[in-house]
């Protein structure tokens, strides 16, 4: 078991093509420093985003998902980052259902210029998981199999 201490946590982060994949990408090319934690999950926009990438990455390892998009009014389609905003917080309360802390999913507005701003959300992303803890996704769920052996006894 690892120490709480030394707890890394595994992002993923799905990021709109047009805008967060680009500050990205000029952040690596600048050399400025952000915690490796991200796994980039490249997307034509974040209105593509299905909610069942975020459960799947979750369910898979990841302890937090991160999602960057256009700032509202400024999409390449028109209105795709509304739609992520929309499915945001409808998973939010999906995954709370599930006993899944709200700080694990985070939405952001992230233009191609706002390098600095990818940084500083990554690190800061990475300090509120460090607090938060690992997911434990599987001893968070294990409430549903005993109900279901009740349901079915």
């Amino acid at each position: 078991m690892t120490n709480a201490k030394d707890f890394e946590p595994k992002i993923v982060a799905f990021f709109c093509s047009w805008c967060t994949y680009i500050a990205a990408d000029t952040a690596g090319v600048g050399r400025k420093k952000y915690p490796p934690n991200i796994r980039v999950v490249k997307l034509m926009c974040s209105g593509q985003l299905d909610p069942q990438y975020v459960i799947a990455a979750l369910a898979n390892g990841a302890d937090g998902v991160l999602i960057g998009g256009c700032h509202p009014g400024t999409c390449h389609y028109s209105k795709g980052n509304y739609k992520a905003l929309r499915m945001y917080k409808l998973l939010k309360r999906v995954l709370g259902d599930f006993g899944i802390e709200e700080g694990r999913i985070r939405l952001e507005w992230i233009s191609a210029s706002e390098t600095n701003k990818l940084v500083k959300v990554v690190t800061d992303f990475v300090g509120q998981l460090k607090e938060l803890g690992p997911l434990n996704w599987l001893g968070k769920l294990s409430f549903f199999d005993s109900e279901l052996k009740e349901a079915t006894a």
